[in-house]
């Protein structure tokens, strides 16, 4: 399918995520500058920054609540950047969409980022908020029996992440696992989506390469499920999984892949293409693509089915 009108204007006036070689500050500072809260926010019943404990010190996180009277299931939103941009900021259209309409607390994580703080820091934050949030969740006016992770890019690498996390150090319980254009394998595995897709379409495999020259330690940790999860030997026992990917995205194999891979470990997962679209189109463009309406509305029927 070709480009949608919409995305294909955000590339015309957008430069690629990353211009390489510039240094980590230099680029969250033009991140920040290409993008712009919109003015049709989406309204909830309450948003409030918080602070919860980590690993390292404190964690900053933000906390939507829907109208009406809780405790409510809780989803836990880990944002992208590759794992060295972002804040909590970006993503403030879609946790705002989430928590309205699916009836659900949001509690957006801004974990730590590299290069100042490499592989597992990011991971580890993670998983500490969704530990948290299955202590603690009243204090947010959430249930801590009914937990959903999700994330776009990085930030559905590190809830993909957390699911392994949960399952192998004993908890807590996920009912469901929300990944939206996941970082899963390595940009040299050899996927045909980042040869078709390398550049000129948002995100690059360039910037791709960049990102996992910050987030690392060594090469070692590139062999960790914990970094990159298709690395796992077995997906069995994880939470199910609903994948969303753009068609224009040199992630999209991936994540693709990584739903097979569940499906024959014996966990429940879908995997939707999104035609025409290109990466980012969840959280970071919604604003401007309407299309991304339509992926919202699959993850809120999804969290809807898993708190049934």
């Amino acid at each position: 399918m070709p480009l949608h009108p919409d995305a294909q204007a955000i590339l015309d006036r957008a430069p690629a995520v990353v211009p390489v070689l510039l240094d980590p500050q230099a680029i969250r500072e033009q991140f920040r500058a290409m993008w712009q809260l919109p003015d049709n926010l989406p309204p909830v019943g309450r948003v409030a920054d918080a602070v919860l404990p980590g690993p390292a010190g404190a964690i900053p996180a933000r906390v939507y609540t829907p109208g009406g009277i809780g405790p409510f299931p809780v989803f836990v939103w880990f944002h992208g950047g590759g794992w060295t941009l972002g804040s909590l900021d970006e993503n403030d259209y879609a946790c705002r969409t989430v928590c309205s309409r699916a009836g659900v607390v949001v509690l957006s994580v801004d974990y730590r980022l590299a290069p100042e703080n490499p592989f597992p820091a990011a991971a580890d934050d993670c998983y500490a908020a969704v530990r948290w949030v299955s202590r603690h969740g009243a204090e947010i006016g959430a249930d801590p029996a009914r937990i959903a992770v999700g994330g776009e890019s990085a930030g559905g690498n590190l809830a993909a992440v957390t699911a392994l996390k949960a399952r192998d150090l004993g908890g807590p319980s996920i009912d469901l696992q929300v990944l939206v254009s996941p970082v899963l394998g390595h940009p040299d595995d050899g996927r045909a989506s980042y040869r078709d897709y390398a550049d000129g379409y948002f995100l690059s495999k360039a910037s791709m390469d960049w990102f996992f020259t910050l987030y690392p330690r060594n090469a070692a940790d590139l062999e960790d499920p914990y970094l990159l999860p298709l690395r796992a030997a077995n997906l069995s026992g994880l939470p199910p999984a609903l994948v969303l990917g753009a068609e224009y995205d040199v992630l999209r194999d991936e994540g693709e892949e990584y739903a097979a891979r569940l499906r024959e470990a014996g966990v429940e997962a879908r995997a939707v293409r999104y035609e025409g679209l290109i990466h980012g189109f969840f959280g970071l463009l919604a604003p401007e693509l309407p299309p991304a309406r339509e992926a919202h509305e699959q993850v809120i029927g999804s969290l809807l089915a898993a708190f049934r």
